[in-house]
């Protein structure tokens, strides 16, 4: 299966603008992105989706290949949908990498490659056991539950399931880095928001509200983004060079 890694990345973010351009230990977080999914075997080929032509620029500074797309899209999805259409001939799925995750590693990535290869696989993503009580109550971490056979049924931003009885459960915490097949990512890119969507903010739940099976893959590896300027020094700390 031929798949394309796409890394959107918009430089208007309310909370930290241009911050695909911030420094992490000397490098672009755009670049260190960059970088690390070209690690990952399992993707032919790996492009920036951008709105912005500094990011533009800087991505084809340091070698790297970049795709202008519109500044309308509410997602990340949306923006790799228009990716697709531009250059996607011959690819059979793409997988949507998270821009501000600058230590991603690339074994989730091919990981979540080989999830989306199964032909019975329409979309995929990735989740982690929660150790941590602050995060499992924190509404900015989305929780996930899932079937025996790992299709998501229900994504959350409290700690679900909950727990009216005292059981043993393991709490799922969701990685946002999803996996499209190429017909799939336009058909859920094309529908209309729905209930559970707006009432979570959280767009996976407009694909399964319309029915569309989402596989999850199980990490252990933990994820390490950059939401606000604050976030870097945490992150340097802990990815010293």
């Amino acid at each position: 299966m031929k798949i394309l890694g796409i890394i959107p990345a918009r430089y208007g973010s309310t909370r930290f603008e241009g911050k695909p351009l911030a420094l992490i230990n000397g490098k672009m977080m755009i670049q260190r992105v960059y970088e690390q999914a070209k690690k990952a075997d399992r993707l032919a080929e790996v492009v920036v989706a951008t709105d912005d032509e500094r990011i533009f620029n800087a991505v084809a500074g340091f070698g790297g290949k970049a795709v202008m797309t519109s500044t309308s899209h509410k997602s990340g999805t949306d923006r790799c949908r228009e990716v697709v259409e531009k250059i996607g001939v011959g690819f059979d799925a793409v997988i949507n990498i998270q821009g501000d995750e600058p230590y991603i590693n690339p074994l989730q990535i091919n990981q979540i490659a080989e999830l989306i290869s199964d032909p019975d696989t329409p979309l995929a993503s990735l989740c982690k056991p929660v150790h941590d009580a602050d995060e499992l109550a924190s509404p900015n971490a989305v929780k996930v539950v899932f079937d025996k056979n790992g299709k998501a049924l229900y994504f959350s931003r409290f700690a679900i399931p909950y727990l009216r009885n005292k059981v043993e459960r393991t709490f799922y915490k969701h990685i946002g880095i999803y996996a499209y097949k190429c017909d799939a990512l336009k058909q859920v890119a094309a529908l209309p928001q729905s209930g559970l969507e707006l009432a979570e903010s959280l767009e996976q739940l407009r694909w399964l509200e319309n029915g569309y099976t989402v596989r999850m893959g199980v990490t252990e590896f933990e994820s390490f983004s950059v939401d606000v300027p604050e976030d870097i020094v945490k992150i340097e700390s802990i990815f010293k060079e």
